[in-house]
């Protein structure tokens, strides 16, 4: 679709979420607007209240900046009155927007987007509006070694920086014990895991036993079990910066940076299947990052142990 027919067609509106990160919400907004179709797009930027009062005054920065965003379409700002949470937030944001309009481009506040990135949500949300067998967009990719296909499909769905339709946010489980049971069912635990590299099995037990809350972990979980495909670029229209012990969930790493693009994606036609290429790349990626996964875990581990021992 060229760049001329992309101003006729009905854009999908943008959910922003935001919470306590200024200098990150900027950088986010401002990577936005060098999209090229950023003014022809409303913007709706769901910002959480403060969860603990120490948060209170960064929630207040974040939002004086929010009102002085101009260069969308529309921009719609909902400051949410009491705290959400992430996983709560993007739920009713995404619901709310889908119910309305139909489908949604989804940023959270510490995700920079190539100036392609829009042009490349728009043009699929509209090449493959119909096509149940697809769930989703998605606009980041992983740093692989091996060269990827221009785009290419995966089972599932994902979450930085992604859209979806009505029909396929409405297959959204909330219930992750529903979910976990039909995995168990399906026996497809190794493939979810992209043969046993990434520990997405024992990331959804975990949103059972309350020890995380994760709207993607379900995300994923549901379009996996729908037998749903993502769509995916070869190479990344999304970098996160959020990795900088910034965030809800801190961690500092570099693992997840890789190249931006830096030219328009192009949606060839292709058979709408799993792409075995792709599932192959992002597990030999998955296994390099196991030892620092075990790392973590283990880190975890001890707190928790120092913890129960402390009481």
């Amino acid at each position: 679709m060229s760049q001329s027919s992309q101003a006729d067609i009905d854009l999908a509106p943008i959910a922003l979420f935001v919470y306590n990160r200024p200098d990150h919400t900027r950088l986010t907004v401002e990577a936005l607007l060098e999209n090229e179709l950023s003014a022809q797009s409303d913007l709706f930027i769901y910002s959480d209240a403060a969860r603990k009062p120490e948060d209170a005054q960064a929630v207040l920065n974040v939002r004086s900046y929010l009102t002085k965003i101009k260069g969308f379409k529309t921009v719609t700002i909902i400051e949410r009155p009491v705290n959400f949470g992430l996983a709560k937030s993007i739920i009713d944001g995404v619901t709310s927007i889908c119910e309305r309009n139909g489908k949604v481009i989804v940023l959270e506040d510490d995700l920079i987007t190539s100036r392609y990135f829009l042009g490349y949500m728009n043009n699929a949300l509209v090449k493959y509006a119909a096509e149940e067998k697809i769930i989703s967009v998605h606009g980041y990719c992983y740093p692989v070694t091996h060269p990827l296909p221009e785009v290419f499909f995966l089972r599932g769905a994902d979450c930085w920086g992604w859209a979806t339709w009505k029909r396929g946010w409405d297959l959204f489980e909330h219930d992750a014990n529903k979910l976990y049971s039909r995995l168990q069912a399906s026996g497809e635990q190794r493939e979810f895991d992209f043969d046993g590299q990434y520990p997405y099995t024992e990331m959804l037990k975990q949103q059972i036993e309350g020890r995380v809350n994760s709207w993607a972990i379900r995300w994923y979980a549901s379009a996996f079990l729908a037998n749903r495909l993502t769509l995916y670029p070869g190479v990344s229209l999304v970098q996160n910066i959020g990795n900088d012990n910034s965030g809800t969930h801190k961690g500092n790493t570099d693992l997840f940076k890789g190249k931006i693009a830096l030219r328009p994606v192009v949606l060839e036609d292709m058979a709408i299947v799993a792409s075995d290429e792709g599932y192959k790349a992002f597990r030999e990626y998955f296994y390099t990052l196991r030892p620092t996964l075990i790392q973590r875990l283990k880190i975890k581990a001890k707190k928790i142990l120092n913890k129960w021992q402390a009481n």
